[in-house]
């Protein structure tokens, strides 16, 4: 099975990619969608989950998702029609780093997918591009809330602390105006949701010859959640603007 199968099982139950609740994501794009008319990107875009949510914030809000993954985008394209947000939506199969669109947009989404940029910040450069004079940047990230192990750092990343993480930022010239830091019951939740989920579909169906392979996935990442960095992950959200505008 492909790791896009992989992940689709996964997410069932869990279709926002990152460890924030239902009330999480609303109250982020709450803050960061204020006039409901907003132009909205994601870079990155997965299955649109973020992209649908914030259409479904107000009729005049318009979105594009950029991802590169055709699974991604059918799944995008199918729930967007099953849900009547589809005339509001564009998509783009392209990779993110090199999406160039004609008008910038007042709010720029890459939640849970810095890797794909090589980190925070270049992912924060890269969404700057296409940002709208007075428009916000929603990016989510981990960072560590306690002194990781070697084997951590190797599997997830060479994150800093939360302070660190804000002042890399801010250092960048992004201010920020709101975040959210995960709480244990999100991680857990999200986490959960994926190995659980994954296991589950396995021994539903035992008579599909990939079950064994998937379950074993899934016996592979809960351990390595629950020994390697349950104890020492955690993950922010937040909602920046530019400090200074730049200049043409």
């Amino acid at each position: 099975m492909n790791r896009e199968e992989i992940s689709r099982i996964a997410h069932a139950d869990h279709p926002i990619k990152a460890p924030l609740d239902d009330e999480s994501v609303r109250q982020l794009l709450a803050k960061a969608l204020p006039r409901g008319d907003e132009r909205v990107l994601d870079l990155g875009c997965g299955g649109g989950e973020w992209l649908l949510r914030a259409l479904d914030t107000g009729p005049q809000v318009h979105a594009e998702g950029v991802d590169v993954s055709p699974e991604a985008l059918a799944q995008a394209d199918e729930a967007a029609t099953r849900r009547g947000l589809r005339e509001r939506l564009v998509l783009h199969r392209q990779d993110a780093a090199q999406f160039a669109a004609p008008q910038p947009f007042d709010l720029v989404l890459s939640v849970g997918a810095a890797h794909a940029f090589g980190g925070l910040l270049p992912t924060l450069a890269a969404a700057r591009k296409h940002l709208a004079p007075g428009g916000s940047v929603l990016v989510g990230d981990g960072f560590w809330e306690r002194p990781p192990t070697a084997e951590a750092v190797e599997m997830l990343g060479d994150f800093g602390d939360l302070a660190a993480v804000v002042d890399s930022v801010v250092a960048e010239g992004w201010t920020p105006v709101n975040g959210h830091i995960s709480t244990r019951r999100e991680l857990d939740a999200y986490e959960w949701a994926c190995w659980g989920g994954l296991a589950a579909w396995a021994l539903d169906h035992r008579g599909d010859a990939r079950s064994g392979e998937v379950l074993e996935t899934a016996d592979t990442r809960r351990t390595e959640w629950l020994h390697t960095y349950r104890d020492s992950f955690g993950f922010v959200s937040l909602v920046l603007r530019r400090t200074r505008e730049d200049r043409a």
